[in-house]
C-alpha cells in the first residue's frame, strides 16, 4: 500500500517558523507529503508571519497551534526541526524516526520598525520556501524510486 510521507515541522512554539514551513509544504507538496507543525508549547499565531505568507498566496491563518505530544511524534515519518532548541529535543526522538534540522532566526523576535520586522519575516519565509521546495523534491524523487 502506498501512502504519502508524513512530515512534522517542529519548533519551540509553533507560532512562526514551523507554521510557515507547514504552509509552504501544503502549498508545494501536493500529494507527495502529508504535513503538520507543532511546538513544545502551542503559542498564539504571529500576525506578521501570517501577513508575509499571504503575500505569497499561502494562507496559514486557519492553522491552529499544536502542542507536541507522543501521538504527534508517532504520526510523523520525518521530523524537521526549524530552531536550535527543537533540535536539542530531537536527541530523544523515538527510534526509527528520520530527522532533519534547519537553524533559522525566529521572526517572532524581529525588532525595529514595522517595515523592518516585516522584512525579517519575509527573509525567514523565503528561506523556508527554498528549504521546503528542496525537501518536497527530494521526497518526490525517493517516492518515485521506491515505486519503480
Amino acid at each position: 500500500m502506498n501512502r504519502t510521507t508524513r512530515v512534522l515541522f517542529l519548533c519551540t512554539g509553533d507560532s512562526c517558523r514551523a507554521r510557515m514551513a507547514e504552509g509552504w509544504a501544503k502549498h508545494l507538496g501536493g500529494d507527495v507529503i502529508e504535513v503538520k507543525s507543532a511546538g513544545f508549547e502551542a503559542q498564539d499565531r504571529n500576525p506578521h508571519t501570517i501577513a508575509v505568507m499571504r503575500q505569497r498566496g499561502i494562507h496559514i491563518e486557519k492553522q491552529k497551534p499544536v502542542a507536541l505530544t507522543s501521538t504527534v511524534l508517532d504520526w510523523a515519518d520525518l521530523i524537521v526541526t526549524v530552531c536550535h532548541p527543537a533540535d536539542d529535543y530531537c536527541l530523544v526522538l523515538p527510534s526509527g524516526k528520520a530527522a532533519l534540522h534547519w537553524t533559522l532566526p525566529d521572526p517572532a523576535k524581529a525588532t525595529g520598525s514595522e517595515d523592518e520586522i516585516l522584512a525579517q519575516c519575509r527573509e525567514s519565509r523565503d528561506d523556508l520556501g527554498l528549504l521546503v521546495a528542496t525537501l518536497v523534491e527530494e521526497i518526490s524523487i525517493m517516492e518515485s524510486l521506491r515505486r519503480a
